[in-house]
């Protein structure tokens, strides 16, 4: 006896399939972006214009400065200064990674890990090649010191993540469950939202694990201008991108973010694009603008990196607007609940 067939079963399967391949476009779309991302920018650091420096007026300073140029090429940048006093002065303006000071007996290396530990790696191989040849040891003198509980200099690069995350997953969820909330409310949430991330990454970061162990409220303050600006811009994206605005916002805000903010690598061990990045991008703004607080007394271009994240609060400003009048000419499409919860899902999942 044969089983009767369901001739409704076929389609459904295929429409299911279809729904199901649908959806599966965005994490595919992650996945390929995440790969590209991260491998392009830290697969192989390699150092482009390090600039290192080494000690001294004599002709054996400027000879040995030329030797080493002639032989690294494009790879350092390498100069004379004057004195031990001027390669201090500008390691703490963060305009060199490491400074030779030549001895016979006890050669030093002045470095500044509060800039990058990964940078002074990379200087620090360069020299000891130099004092092996001369078979005495290379002395490495720090002139930063580092958070009781981060002392590599890279606990600031997590909080930059936890930060990130806590600010781009709140927008579909805004977005989505405050769809029925008008343009101004939402916004209103958005700042507050940013607030209590921005409080959440200073207190685990400050009292609980350390990596922040002054100035917390400085470095406070520019966690929330940088989550703010993330946040507002997200909320402003999403009248006219829906479920699309969670990739949008991995895009700008983790692949391309994260990997140029210095966290890692500085420009100075990355390729060139993102490098580039790395003078405008929003991350750098707020690694580079904490590391300036927590290293370098406040100097060394904090002012630069606070425009950098003044910028972006802009531009969250300039999304908003443009988003309240494309909904108040009646363009505001309604997701429905399925949808809503779908984008929440995917935000809060990643």
């Amino acid at each position: 006896m044969s089983t009767p067939q369901n001739p409704a079963a076929a389609p459904a399967l295929g429409h299911s399939l279809k729904h199901l391949a649908v959806h599966l476009i965005t994490p595919l779309l992650m996945c390929l972006g995440m790969a590209l991302a991260y491998q392009s920018a830290f697969h192989q650091p390699e150092p482009h214009h390090l600039k290192v420096a080494v000690v001294g007026t004599s002709p054996q300073a400027h000879g040995l400065a030329q030797a080493i140029q002639d032989k690294a090429g494009d790879a350092l940048d390498v100069r004379t200064v004057d004195d031990r006093a001027a390669a201090e002065h500008q390691l703490r303006d963060r305009d060199l990674i490491g400074a030779f000071v030549p001895d016979a007996r006890s050669p030093e290396l002045l470095v500044a890990k509060g800039n990058s530990d990964t940078s002074v790696v990379a200087a620090t191989a360069v020299f000891t090649t130099v004092t092996d040849k001369q078979g005495v040891p290379l002395h490495v003198t720090d002139l930063t010191t580092p958070a009781k509980g981060d002392p590599t200099g890279q606990g600031l690069f997590f909080l930059l993540v936890a930060l990130s995350i806590g600010s781009y997953a709140s927008v579909a969820v805004i977005g989505a469950a405050g769809a029925a909330l008008g343009m101004k409310v939402r916004a209103l949430v958005g700042v507050v939202v940013s607030l209590v991330v921005s409080v959440i990454g200073i207190v685990t970061a400050g009292p609980v694990f350390h990596v922040v162990d002054h100035d917390r409220a400085a470095v406070w303050a520019l966690g929330w201008l940088y989550s703010a600006g993330i946040v507002l811009i997200g909320i402003g994206l999403h009248s006219f991108l829906k479920k699309w605005t969670t990739l949008t916002m991995m895009v700008l805000f983790v692949m391309l973010n994260f990997t140029s903010s210095g966290g890692i690598y500085r420009p100075e061990l990355q390729n060139g694009f993102f490098g580039g990045l790395h003078g405008f991008w929003t991350g750098a703004g707020f690694q580079e603008g904490a590391r300036s607080i927590l290293y370098f007394d406040g100097g060394a271009g904090l002012g630069g990196h606070v425009l950098t994240l003044l910028v972006w609060l802009l531009l969250g400003g300039v999304a908003l607007v443009a988003a309240a009048r494309y909904e108040g000419r009646g363009r505001r499409s309604v997701e429905t609940p399925a949808e809503a919860e779908e984008e929440m899902e995917e935000a809060v999942g990643v």
